[in-house]
């Protein structure tokens, strides 16, 4: 399955954009659609206008917005961890959202914390 992803500002690495796109996954990044800079809102009214899954390690803004109206193609978040050891790396991340998929988890209306899903 490919998934339709907008990468937000703190996460639109060339690489994992490249990554993803090799994945099968239709990536944009931020600058791609001229959203750089623009306030999470506008960010996140994009990616539903659009119909793409957000992307982000701007985990605690999303999740607010997400419950003040969770009407959205789903929110895809990247914790950091205390541990940098733990963190995830771009291609972790790629694998994390094929783990996601094979799981046949609902994205649309929900906001999923990727780091569950590195394994």
């Amino acid at each position: 399955m490919s998934l339709r992803l907008l990468l937000d500002e703190d996460i639109q690495a060339k690489l994992l954009v490249t990554l993803l796109k090799k994945a099968g996954h239709d990536a944009l990044s931020i600058n791609d659609v001229n959203l750089t800079g623009q306030l999470d809102p506008v960010v996140l009214d994009y990616a539903r206008q659009t119909n793409r899954i957000l992307l982000t390690q701007n985990c605690q803004d999303f999740e607010d917005l997400h419950y003040i109206n969770s009407n959205h193609p789903g929110i895809l978040a990247v914790y950091h961890e205390a541990n940098p050891l733990k963190d995830m790396s771009l291609k972790a991340i790629v694998k994390a959202i094929s783990n996601l998929e094979a799981a046949n988890i609902p994205l649309v209306n929900q906001f999923i914390a990727l780091n569950h899903w590195n394994y």
